[in-house]
């Protein structure tokens, strides 16, 4: 029997799956592992989808989504940023991810370069590496306050180099990127002629200060951005999400589209397009829910002394747990306390001496959880 595919049997497996699994495995754990928003899609998303349902919405829909979801998508953006952009801008993916995959593999060939953030999210790496490209990361540093120094870019910048993605507001850290940060990280692809690929999911979910979008400073068609319901909408399950491109990049985006998904489901495109043209006071309380959570959690930690990065937005909170090994200590936490954590390995080297908890959770677990992880650290100080 011949080998299977390198390039699949050689990735390395999201360590927060990793521990999911194991967790989902054991009785009575605490989940503060997975990005799960803490609510259900609102009702009426879900109504216009039933109703789209029993109307016949159920059939194949073109590859970039149905025009009258594009519309809507870029009629947003435009409000949002003060953007000029066209349905032909937008494709519609099969959630976030699915855009990220697909404007990687639309951009890069065999051995080019990726810039990818260290901390940042493991499928970046992943889908790099599924490209049979090389990812290259770029160190976030805490003392500049987790945001990408122009300084740092240019140490690992190589004439190799294609794409650069980032990503605000970041997970793992909530951190929120500055105006002047975004413009400068445009600038920097232009000068080095990289496309970016801007994450930018979490937008709706601010705590601090305000979303600045790639977009805004693109003059010349080099950026992606990629956006999802799953995280503003509650949306998770429903696998719907889009990149927004220059007309040409947009056009291969979604010729990938037909090579891998066809298109997104049809009746998630509707419910889609009922959420970004319905009410929009569901965002907005669980923003503050989130919000709210952020508070309870630094209570605790404050309370246990122990140290954390303050997030500007996205539901998570990167810990600092003082191990050699984050996956052993997310691995021994779950064993011995029963809380599941996100080890911060699994998002990069610098996150060897830290864990990930998500604020989308109920409050009483992240309260419980959190006076679990102190006890945990409390007896490896002994």
């Amino acid at each position: 029997m011949r080998e299977l595919s390198k390039l699949v049997t050689g990735l390395r497996r999201s360590g927060i799956r990793e521990i999911g699994d194991l967790a989902a495995s054991m009785q009575d754990v605490i989940h503060l592992e997975i990005g799960e928003p803490l609510f259900s899609t609102p009702p009426h998303i879900i109504e216009a989808a039933s109703e789209a349902a029993r109307v016949g919405f159920t059939k194949y829909t073109p590859n970039a989504g149905l025009m009258s979801v594009r519309k809507v998508i870029a009629q947003r953006l435009n409000e949002d940023y003060h953007l000029k952009l066209t349905p032909e801008n937008i494709v519609v993916t099969v959630g976030g991810i699915g855009a990220i995959s697909s404007a990687v593999r639309a951009l890069i060939d065999l051995g080019d370069e990726v810039l990818i953030p260290d901390p940042g999210w493991p499928n970046y790496e992943m889908t790099v590496k599924c490209a049979g490209a090389v990812p290259r990361r770029y160190q976030l540093d805490q003392l500049k306050g987790f945001v990408p120094s122009i300084e740092d870019l240019e140490k690992v910048v190589t004439p190799k180099t294609k794409v650069l993605i980032i990503n605000s507001p970041s997970n793992p850290l909530g951190t929120v990127f500055p105006e002047a940060v975004m413009r400068d990280l445009v600038a920097f692809a232009r000068r080095h002629d990289l496309y970016i690929i801007s994450d930018e999911v979490y937008e709706k979910i601010i705590f601090e200060g305000t979303h600045a979008s790639a977009l805004s400073f693109d003059t010349d068609g080099r950026v992606v951005a990629v956006f999802s319901f799953s995280k503003t909408y509650a949306m998770t399950g429903w696998r719907i999400g889009y990149a927004v491109a220059a007309e040409p990049v947009a056009k291969e985006i979604a010729k990938l589209q037909e090579v891998y998904v066809s298109s997104a489901a049809s009746v998630s495109q509707k419910a889609a397009e009922a959420a970004i043209t319905g009410p929009q006071d569901c965002v907005e309380a669980m923003r503050k829910a989130y919000h709210e959570n952020l508070k309870i959690a630094c209570q605790v930690l404050d309370d246990l002394g122990i140290n954390y990065h303050m997030p500007q937005g996205a539901f998570y909170m990167w810990i600092e747990v003082n191990c050699e090994d984050s996956m052993e200590f997310a691995k021994a936490l779950l064993m011995e306390q029963k809380v599941a954590v996100a080890p911060g390995v699994t998002f990069g080297p610098s996150g060897k001496r830290h864990v990930r908890i998500s604020l989308a959770s109920p409050q009483e677990a992240i309260r419980e959880g959190l006076s679990r992880l102190g006890l945990m650290l409390s007896k490896r100080v002994r």
